[in-house]
């Protein structure tokens, strides 16, 4: 199996946008309320995943300050993760988690390269083996840090919000029937994911505002 098309500009997201709304008009309804799609393309490698460790259950704002921490000490390789001693990571910022977390992903000896050219199936499946690494940090990371047009992460409650309002549901759609339901959007699922962000923001906005 390949991987699928790999987004790489604005180009790419403007084409997968213009699919969806030929395919469904509730999405080209809501792409006249969001304007052009962001990129939101990131790097891949260790430093990418491990920040996302360090961003769970924190404030924006605390896991941005103690990644910046990280960096400063040069806590972003592998090799320093290892080298550090757990009371150094605590003063940090890390939970006893946390740490436990970043040691596992340093010592994992992920061949980050090789992930370019995987399966997503086995892009995630060799992610979520690392503890602290679950499935949708394993998407996010295959949707903006490799790429990939075909990807979806149904366990995030803001896509669910957004599908809710959009596609006028009862209740937000479960993990495994949402799913299921994006399907019908591939090839371009990273794309759909990325509307029903920019979507969820504006309706958010809007409740602000009324």
């Amino acid at each position: 199996m390949s991987t699928g098309r790999i987004i790489i500009g604005d180009a790419c997201v403007a084409e997968g946008a213009a699919w969806l709304a030929e395919h469904d008009p509730r999405f080209a309804q809501a792409l006249t309320l969001t304007g052009p799609l962001p990129l939101r393309l990131r790097a891949d490698g260790f430093a990418e995943l491990l920040s996302a460790i360090v961003s769970q259950q924190v404030s924006v704002a605390s896991a941005r300050a103690i990644w910046a921490r990280m960096i400063a000490a040069g806590l972003d390789r592998p090799e320093n993760i290892l080298e550090a001693r757990e009371d150094e990571l605590r003063a940090i910022g890390l939970s006893r988690q946390k740490i436990r977390y970043s040691y596992a992903l340093a010592e994992a000896g992920i061949d980050y390269d090789a992930l370019r050219t995987a399966t997503t199936d086995d892009v995630i499946k060799t992610l979520t083996r690392v503890p602290g690494i679950g499935i949708w940090t394993a998407e996010i990371y295959a949707m903006f840090s490799l790429g990939r047009a075909d990807v979806f992460a149904p366990g995030d409650l803001a896509l669910q919000e957004s599908a809710r309002v959009l596609f006028d549901l009862p209740d937000r759609p479960k993990e495994k029937a949402f799913r299921q339901m994006a399907e019908s959007w591939a090839p371009w699922r990273s794309v759909a994911a990325r509307l029903l962000w920019a979507y969820y923001r504006v309706e958010k906005n809007r409740e602000g505002i009324s």
